[in-house]
């Protein structure tokens, strides 16, 4: 493995992760809104609140719609999805992809072009993914929805398990150490940046907000499984 193409690929990788277009689509459709103070209750009638410290898709959603959001999840794919690409057919033998998918997630959570105020990082987990492995991408996003909505019927879980089958699916079907190491370094960072929103829903939990469908208003996380569900027409817990 050469050293400088690794760095190489994780800089390039770190630095087109960076691009916020939740930032940058905003500003170009409606240089107006101002998408870093969208706060909520954290309980209905609580002085508490949530602001949304997510700087993605869904948050962008809730300001300006569904299209335009939808807009910049593809975005958010593509930056991750075109570098790993081009370093997969150009070192077909080497892991350099597996390093630019990696660090374009990084890049999207912690931006260095914002002071590292980034997104949660679930566009470019499965954006690295689909020049990865497709398939694997599709089984597990598919898989840990329907654990999590139709077998645990608990949004959390539904967000969270498709990254987490990753690592059996990796383990089982790729059997290679440098693609397991990725799936667990995608399922660590992933978690980092879903701190805040976890936190939020444990507070809402606290405050003793036991309605599924209230306590997923709380986060981006929770509105983007609460669409799916309501068009699915699966109960939540």
């Amino acid at each position: 493995m050469d050293t400088l193409i690794l760095i190489l690929s994780a800089l390039i990788g770190y630095l087109l992760g960076s691009l916020s277009f939740a930032r940058i689509v905003t500003r170009l459709v409606s240089p107006q809104t101002d998408i870093q103070t969208i706060e909520i209750p954290l309980a209905p009638g609580s002085d508490q609140k949530y602001r949304f410290e997510a700087m993605g898709a869904t948050t962008v959603s809730m300001a300006l719609g569904g299209r335009v959001g939808c807009a910049i999840g593809l975005l958010d794919m593509l930056k991750v999805t075109l570098p790993v690409l081009a370093f997969r057919l150009l070192y077909p033998a080497q892991p350099y992809f597996l390093v630019a998918a990696t660090a374009g997630m990084v890049g999207h959570n912690w931006p260095v072009f914002y002071r590292f105020k980034g997104g949660r990082g679930i566009s470019a987990a499965y954006g690295g993914l689909l020049a990865i492995d497709p398939i694997g991408a599709v089984v597990a996003a598919f898989g840990g929805l329907a654990l999590g909505l139709l077998v645990v019927r608990d949004f959390v879980v539904a967000y969270l398990a498709g990254l987490w089958l990753l690592i059996p699916w990796m383990a089982i079907v790729r059997q290679d150490v440098a693609y397991l190491l990725y799936a667990v370094a995608l399922n660590v960072l992933f978690m980092l940046s879903m701190i805040p929103d976890l936190k939020a829903y444990m507070k809402s939990r606290q405050m003793g907000v036991t309605d599924a469908q209230t306590v997923m208003q709380i986060t981006p996380m929770g509105r983007g499984m609460l669409k799916i569900a309501e068009r699915l027409k699966i109960p939540m817990r």
